[in-house]
């Protein structure tokens, strides 16, 4: 039996990990659900049941598909106390002691998702088919650097579902794609996880309106399909031609986290020092390899890898499956932590990352008067000016 005790610590090690049971209930649910693993399920099924909302209702329901024992007792017990303040927890369905997830046309369920644009906003949708017809539609506008920037609710017919698609495909000057719900239902619940409180109150309430169309809690952890998609690929090293597509060389890294690195290869270029241009080179390398070993490691890493694994998604979908394959791979070896600083692709990456920085501190300088002259430069200024008073009193 988990004693009351146990079951404390275990919490207590839930808020040590930015579990915050003052939140927003739908906050709360959102993070636990991040949190889960096999070990933290007990203590997280007992947190969901101190949250008197829908969310921990549907989160439970789903966890209990296929428990036994201890986890089931829990699960049991907070799904009592939601009861107790008249929340009930929605049906899950059951084929035999196990669930088994049921394939995308068995739960009426389906997605759309655009191509992420240059500040890395796109559009997603989930649709689920309604029993009198028509379908519900769960729409949302992501952000990868804001999160969940909008998020609506509808009904409407696949007709009007056409003349939607249409139009923005037309605004936007690219087409959507269809796409597996689970991953469409992953993006948005990751944006509205890196959104800020803010974000969720101008929002609107994202969790309550997705247990509307999906019955069950965000999952703990998501393998996205593309690496099932290209198995082999995904082994091999991307191509550097990758950074020909505008998607992928659109994308950039904060500028915090270049600029360091930026200026430091513009003092090399600028030194007066005597160096030969092989000794310089070097140098500019030597910064460039420490670039990628510093920046793209935790968030920042993570962030590269989801726009490849979803450009990659998205570039299978329309045609250009030699760049989702190379895109597949560079986001692979993002996920396994390989020694990055020489493979091809990721040495053009992070130059054009820097290179981008230089050239606009470059036409800055250009931009710029000049606020100090050298004596040559002073002498014809003042030249200049005499010549100019001599022109005037000729013209008196």
């Amino acid at each position: 039996m988990i004693t009351a005790n146990q079951t404390e610590t275990s919490i207590s090690q839930l808020r040590e990990l930015g579990f915050d049971p003052g939140a927003p209930p739908a906050d709360a649910v959102a993070k636990l659900a991040s949190l889960r693993t096999n070990a933290n399920d007990i203590a997280i099924a007992h947190a969901l049941g101190q949250i008197a909302a829908p969310e921990a209702a549907a989160m439970l329901a789903h966890m209990e598909v296929g428990t036994s024992g201890k986890l089931r007792r829990e699960i049991r017990r907070s799904l009592f106390r939601l009861r107790q303040h008249g929340i009930e927890a929605p049906v899950i369905a059951r084929t035999g002691p196990i669930a088994v997830r049921p394939a995308q046309d068995d739960t009426g369920l389906s997605g759309m998702m655009s191509i992420a644009d240059a500040d890395g906003m796109r559009i997603v949708w989930i649709f689920k088919t309604r029993a009198g017809g028509g379908l519900k539609r769960l729409w949302a506008l992501t952000s990868e650097k804001d999160g969940l920037l909008a998020v609506t609710a509808d009904s409407l017919s696949r007709k009007e579902l056409r003349a939607d698609r249409a139009e923005l495909e037309q605004r936007a000057g690219a087409p959507m794609v269809e796409a597996d719900w689970r991953l469409v239902d992953f993006i948005m619940c990751e944006a509205y996880r890196r959104s800020s409180d803010e974000r969720h109150a101008r929002a609107g309430n994202f969790m309550a309106l997705r247990t509307e169309i999906i019955p069950v809690a965000p999952p703990a952890d998501f393998r996205h399909p593309i690496y099932d998609e290209f198995a082999a690929e995904a082994a091999g090293d991307p191509s550097a031609d990758l950074m020909n597509e505008p998607d992928i060389a659109a994308y950039m890294l904060p500028r915090d986290a270049i600029q360091p690195f930026a200026d430091e290869t513009a003092q090399l270029q600028q030194s007066t020092l005597v160096l030969n241009r092989v000794l310089q080179e070097e140098r500019v390398d030597a910064v460039l390899e420490r670039a990628i070993e510093q920046i793209l490691t935790g968030e920042l890493a993570y962030g590269l890898r989801r726009r490849l694994e979803d450009t990659a998604y998205y570039f299978a979908r329309t045609g250009k499956r030699t760049q989702a394959a190379w895109a597949v791979a560079a986001a692979a070896k993002l996920r396994d932590q390989v020694e990055l600083k020489r493979i091809p692709f990721f040495q053009l990456f992070m130059r054009a990352q820097l290179g981008a920085i230089l050239a606009e501190q470059q036409e800055k300088q250009q931009e710029q008067p000049r606020l100090i002259m050298t004596p040559a430069e002073l002498m014809r200024a003042q030249a200049a000016a005499q010549a100019r008073m001599a022109q005037r009193g000729r013209l008196r």
